[in-house]
């Protein structure tokens, strides 16, 4: 515990770190203050007790969960940064479809910058769109709460605010990727998300004994320590180099003290597999409103809409496992690592360079996504079954799925940019044991 306290001090020894992480709570803080501050017209209280009641339901309580409650509340931050993400996302498949957005792709910083600047004009449609979606279900299903939002020209700026909201937790993430600890967008889900817990802990605490809910936190902490487990998982394929003389030096060739390796994730296509099953799931219901008659989809959206139902557990299991191979697939192409390796002298031990390095990666990494996409199957629907056995709902969707994982990866980036400074620093890294050193500035590796 001692050790852990002075390498909490050394962060804050560093003023570039300590400057950092200061200015990426301000803004975090910020996004917090926005989340409650109210859409003109909205009866916040009536909204929220409304919503938990259960009008909301299926996608929308996801949404909620990523906001941070602003949904729930009405607030200007309803939307958080989901519109950015799914422009993200949109821009990213087709990158895998289009040459001029693969061309971009490989034109390094300035290519990179025309495609985020496409992917924020996306983002302004998309939040537009969703924005107009989220007004006219707030005047449908809660016309108690929302009775003063009936002229146009409230309902016009509300539809302005939501789109400007968007776009500054957009500007407010690359300032944090910029000037703080980095990962700013996914910090701002990860600090929507974890705003929910602090509560459900309490309510879950208040509602059973001390020793159920005592079982139910070590049945979150083992969890826990399975999702981290998958998620830092890796198989490392070796690589040497061709010796090549460059000027008075020899380099490449096998050493025992500097072995490289190819790591390959055991989960490579991290949470995007959950939300794209996700998304088909709520399908079904979505047709459903539009042909209300219809007895086969309102059944079809009534079973696929039950997070607690058998067949939804089944469907959404076996499509997580199918979009992790196709996530995958787009994310890691083994042909460009081949051939990468062979531009640079770089080859597996017993493989042939090119096409058949191109293939023993694949082959490798189909192996290791069958075990990885089952386990995130189970995490995806592990808080279905603890609220089978009891946990409330609102507890229960920490014990894994999106939230959970998202968490823990945010979490573990931000560690590893905090160890990153550390180690700059000459003090042992944040996720290490042992007590602060310091090397000397002689020969690498000498301590002091």
């Amino acid at each position: 515990m001692r050790d852990f306290i002075d390498k909490i001090r050394n962060i804050f020894r560093i003023e570039e770190l300590r400057q950092r992480i200061i200015y990426t709570l301000l803004l975090l803080g910020v996004f917090r203050l926005g989340s409650y501050v109210i859409l003109p017209g909205i009866d916040s209280a009536q909204l929220a007790l409304d919503f938990q009641k259960g009008q909301g339901g299926g996608i929308l309580d996801i949404i909620n969960i990523f906001v941070g409650g602003a949904f729930a509340r009405g607030a200007i931050f309803a939307l958080g940064i989901m519109p950015y993400i799914s422009a993200s996302i949109i821009v990213q498949l087709l990158g895998a479809a289009l040459p001029s957005i693969q061309k971009l792709q490989k034109e390094g910083d300035s290519g990179q910058k025309k495609i985020n600047q496409l992917t924020r004009y996306l983002t302004v449609l998309i939040t537009l769109g969703q924005s107009g979606a989220y007004i006219v279900n707030l005047r449908s299903m809660y016309p108690t709460a929302t009775a003063n939002m009936s002229s146009t020209f409230i309902w016009l700026m509300s539809l302005v605010i939501l789109t400007s909201g968007t776009l500054f937790l957009v500007w407010l993430g690359e300032r944090i990727t910029d000037n703080g600890l980095g990962n700013g967008t996914s910090l701002i889900i990860a600090i929507g998300i974890i705003s929910g817990l602090p509560p459900a802990i309490v309510n879950e605490a208040r509602a059973n004994p001390p020793m159920l809910f005592f079982i139910e936190v070590i049945a979150l902490g083992l969890a826990t320590m399975a999702v981290v487990g998958i998620t830092q998982a890796t198989r490392k394929i070796p690589i040497n180099y061709a010796r090549r003389v460059m000027g008075n030096r020899m380099t490449g060739g096998m050493t025992n003290n500097a072995r490289q390796y190819i790591p390959l994730k055991v989960n490579s296509a991290g949470v995007m597999p959950i939300i794209f099953a996700q998304s088909i799931m709520f399908i079904p219901a979505s047709i459903a409103q539009f042909f209300p008659e219809s007895g086969f989809w309102n059944a079809t959206g009534s079973v696929l809409g039950n997070p607690n139902s058998v067949v939804y557990s089944f469907t959404f299991a076996l499509l997580i496992i199918v979009f992790t191979y196709f996530y995958t697939a787009i994310v890691i192409n083994p042909n460009d690592i081949a051939d990468n390796l062979k531009r640079t002298g770089g080859f597996i031990p017993g493989v042939k360079p090119g096409k058949k390095t191109g293939e023993y990666i694949d082959n490798i990494l189909s192996r290791i996504t069958l075990p990885g996409s089952v386990a995130l199957a189970f995490i995806a629907i592990f808080p279905s079954i603890a609220s089978a056995m009891g946990v409330s709902q609102s507890f229960s969707q920490f014990f894994g799925g999106t939230s959970l994982l998202i968490m823990i990866g945010v979490v573990l980036d931000t560690l590893q940019q905090i160890e990153s400074y550390l180690l700059m620093r000459h003090y042992d890294g944040l996720m290490k044991t042992g007590s602060r050193s310091r090397k000397t500035q002689g020969a690498p590796g000498v301590s002091a």
